[in-house]
């Protein structure tokens, strides 16, 4: 049997690595290449985008894949998207790998777009937002030059930055005490994020909540009808076992 992981996450680099081991399960990982310097999953991958949902197919056509595993990130919403018309288009089952979400007491918005309303609404003329969202997303705070933006992402943004930004690249994962000090030294007055979950980044979420820095999250799209998640590597195991064992008793 052979998979297909949709990856570019810790917890699809885990899944290759595992069935690396499997002597009755194929597998190519696929990255989407927007990240200079990727951390790389063990075993075959490919990287760059298919060209949308035909793309996919015929990809999946042409290199015999039986079964897709979406282990993107929580955001990547149109790559989910795709990934669930194509396997419906070929009659391939799919799973969506993705980590539990994070929980606590913050304010959340159901999309980025509802988030410059959120700041100007939380954060007084001149204070400082934390923006932990991706290079994505910068062109939602273009027009805001009433609040000061500390600016972390892992490569250098192709959008402009806000009039009055500070850019920092780094890389998780960070620790409580490391974003405590970037908190204090900027004077933030909210953190804003997406709810990505998992342990990587979760430390700028503690050391806020050590400061009494308030949190904005935006909540994770919601995933296509029908299709079903599992919040584990394990889980995703179990059930590719089990279709490769049925595979093999012609089941």
């Amino acid at each position: 049997m052979k998979v297909l992981i949709l990856g570019g996450t810790a917890e699809a680099r885990q899944l290759a690595a595992a069935l690396s081991q499997s002597r009755s399960i194929e597998f190519v990982s696929s990255l989407a290449g927007r990240v200079r310097d990727p951390a790389l999953p063990v075993g075959p991958k490919r990287i760059g985008g298919f060209g949308g949902i035909e793309g996919l197919v015929r990809y999946l056509r042409t290199e015999g894949v039986d079964a897709v595993v979406d282990a993107t990130h929580p955001f990547a919403e149109v790559m989910t998207q795709h990934a669930e018309r194509a396997c419906v288009r070929l009659g391939l089952p799919l799973r969506v790998l993705r980590r539990p979400g994070w929980t606590g007491d913050w304010h959340r918005v159901a999309s980025i777009a509802d988030v410059p309303d959120r700041i100007t609404a939380l954060v007084p003329d001149g204070g400082c937002v934390f923006l932990t969202t991706g290079r994505g997303d910068l062109a939602v705070f273009a027009g805001d030059a009433k609040h000061r933006y500390l600016v972390r992402m892992v490569d250098p943004p192709e959008e402009a930055l806000p009039a009055k930004s500070e850019l920092v690249l780094d890389r998780g994962p960070y620790t409580v005490a490391g974003e405590r000090e970037l908190m204090r030294t900027h004077q933030v007055a909210l953190l804003v994020t997406k709810d990505s979950g998992g342990e990587l980044t979760s430390a700028k979420l503690t050391a806020a909540g050590q400061l009494g820095v308030p949190v904005l999250m935006v909540s994770r799209p919601p995933l296509p009808a029908g299709v079903a998640s599992m919040d584990t590597v394990d889980a995703v195991l179990a059930w590719l076992a089990e279709l490769a064992g049925a595979a093999s008793s012609g089941g």
